[in-house]
């Protein structure tokens, strides 16, 4: 048994399975929730039924359960209540939006899939006039796009959305390879990967959540770059060694152990191990990384206003790209959608809408 600490509850013994545990995490990389982590799962759980993303009965019984909002609140702390409000709404949206992804290559609707990538494109460039569509799923997302689009300039709205952009088309790849049985090579899955799981959406929120948005000089600047990398690359390969089990029963072809074992030749163990090296290489690399952008926070604060306030938001940056750590480790082992043996089908979740017909 390990234990999950969180700043709003008690300790709770979670049981972690030793192929999964990285006791690096639990001892250096403390976990903590935002205060506002218990209101806000009561309305993101409000959200979820006013936005019908998710029928009533699934969000009675397992909205909690999914850990949605806790992963958010582990992750964007010192943010604005309202700021870390329209975060975690957005991000249970990009997980149902996910199952809806998942459930459309299953059931070969590749139309409803392009028309889906139309209009979320669509939606992303003009959120307000898409707030009442006849899809939840495209109304969902215009209405969290558009409250996002509410705390900083329009310059990072515009990155915003360049970025998810990116993200949508690498849906649609994703699609075909799943569709055609495609198992990307090692390289072209990390780079697809890098956008599937959107390493450069949740890094461009971290400056709302900062209150500031950062310039290109400092975005760009190595040290920067590459700590916000490591952590997302953490939290990408760690998902794909806990999802590893349900996405080889579902028939999966995106998940890096499953390009390890289709192209270079690996047993299952051997991609494990494989996957394991590389995680807790983020893990021993990002503090590293994470000196050196306090150093350059340093040398930005040049005894102006406004060096001060850009120093101390590449902080506010950094500290919260440490804490993706823990909350991404704690809730591939507190949120049900990891929790694969307990499912009647292994193959099909028990929190999604899985009708075939759409």
């Amino acid at each position: 048994m390990r234990f999950s600490q969180g700043s709003t509850s008690t300790p709770t013994a979670i049981a972690v399975p030793p192929s999964l545990a990285l006791p690096v995490i639990e001892a250096a990389f403390p976990r903590r929730h935002h205060e506002y982590w218990p209101k806000l799962q009561e309305k993101t759980r409000a959200w979820l039924l006013e936005k019908r993303l998710m029928p009533a009965g699934t969000v009675e019984e397992q909205a909690d359960g999914l850990c949605y909002t806790d992963l958010m609140a582990g992750y964007y702390l010192g943010a604005p209540d309202e700021v870390l409000q329209a975060i975690a709404d957005f991000s249970a949206w990009f997980f149902v939006w996910d199952d809806r992804h998942d459930r459309d290559i299953v059931h070969g609707r590749a139309t409803a899939w392009r028309r889906l990538r139309r209009q979320l494109h669509a939606a992303l460039e003009a959120p307000r006039t898409h707030l009442h569509h006849a899809d939840p799923l495209v109304a969902g997302f215009a209405d969290s796009v558009l409250r996002l689009y509410g705390f900083l300039p329009a310059t990072w709205n515009a990155r915003f959305a360049r970025h998810f952009h990116a993200v949508i088309e690498a849906y649609d790849r994703e699609f075909h390879n799943r569709a055609h049985g495609v198992v990307p090579g090692v390289e072209e899955y990390l780079a697809l990967r890098r956008l599937t799981f959107a390493h450069w959406i949740w890094t461009d929120l971290l400056e709302p959540s900062a209150g500031r948005e950062l310039p290109d000089r400092v975005r760009a600047h190595p040290a920067y770059r590459r700590a916000a990398l490591l952590s997302q690359e953490f939290a990408a390969w760690y998902n794909d060694l806990c999802s590893l089990p349900k996405e080889i029963a579902g028939d999966e072809v995106h998940n890096l152990g499953i390009s390890l074992i289709t192209h270079e030749k690996m047993t299952l163990e051997e991609a494990i191990a494989d996957l394991r090296r590389r995680i807790e290489e983020c893990v021993t690399e990002f503090p590293l990384a994470e000196r050196e952008v306090l150093r350059f926070a340093d040398a930005l604060a040049d005894g102006t206003v406004d060096g001060k306030e850009l120093g101390d938001t590449v902080r506010s940056c950094v500290a919260n790209m440490r804490n993706w750590f823990s909350s991404v480790y704690w809730f591939h082992h507190e949120s049900g959608r990891y929790m694969v043996d307990s499912w009647d089908d292994r193959s099909t979740p028990p929190y999604v809408d899985d009708e075939a017909a759409r």
